[in-house]
């Protein structure tokens, strides 16, 4: 009788009685941690740098489609071309200004095929490039060289397209012939170090 007493008071003391933390506070009842089982505290992505007020934000991953990928392997095979098509096209076109109906046959045979190959070839470059441009367009590193280099081949592309709309003039005035000369070479120019920056070690992406 007296034990269970006794032990019904020891309860009673337990029950009431508080706990006391590291840091000398007390907390009646259970602690909070206790009752946290399988629960962790959101990890913050990121947090103050040591010695400074300012908080290090991580950048967001550009997630790229398969479709990007095979856009850009075509787009590199077809630019394996674009300088030796331009030193052909220069060659049979400088015969062509120089010389006029003297020209070699080869130079008035494939001027225009070539000058047909071009055009066919900036307009994949032109489509896979646009494209693959737009899908990074949120991928901060290298994006303002990609920006620069799209921009210069859309401008060749223009250039190319008013190469195309004087060469019928060009065959028969010596004014336009000299107009159409000069666009297709600073055409050509331009798309020259447009694909030379995109490669090793001038590529900034």
């Amino acid at each position: 009788m007296v034990a269970g007493a006794a032990m019904a008071l020891i309860l009673a003391l337990g029950a009431g009685a508080q706990d006391v933390d590291d840091a000398g506070r007390t907390s009646s009842g259970p602690r909070l941690e206790s009752l946290r089982v399988g629960v962790s505290a959101p990890a913050q992505e990121a947090g103050p740098v040591a010695g400074s007020d300012t908080v290090r934000v991580r950048r967001r991953a550009v997630r790229l489609s398969e479709a990007y990928y095979t856009r850009q392997k075509v787009h590199k095979i077809a630019s394996y071309a674009i300088l030796p098509m331009f030193a052909l096209e220069y060659a049979a076109g400088s015969q062509l200004y120089s010389k006029g109906s003297a020209a070699p046959g080869w130079a008035q045979d494939y001027h225009g095929v070539i000058a047909g190959g071009v055009a066919g070839l900036f307009a994949i470059n032109t489509f896979t490039g646009s494209l693959n441009w737009w899908e990074t367009r949120k991928q901060e590193k290298g994006r303002t060289w990609r920006t620069v280099h799209a921009a210069l081949m859309l401008a060749a592309d223009a250039g190319f397209a008013l190469t195309g709309a004087l060469a019928e003039g060009a065959e028969e005035s010596g004014d336009d012939r000299k107009l159409h000369r000069t666009v297709a070479v600073t055409s050509m120019s331009v798309a020259s170090i447009s694909y030379l920056m995109m490669l090793k070690p001038l590529r900034r992406d």
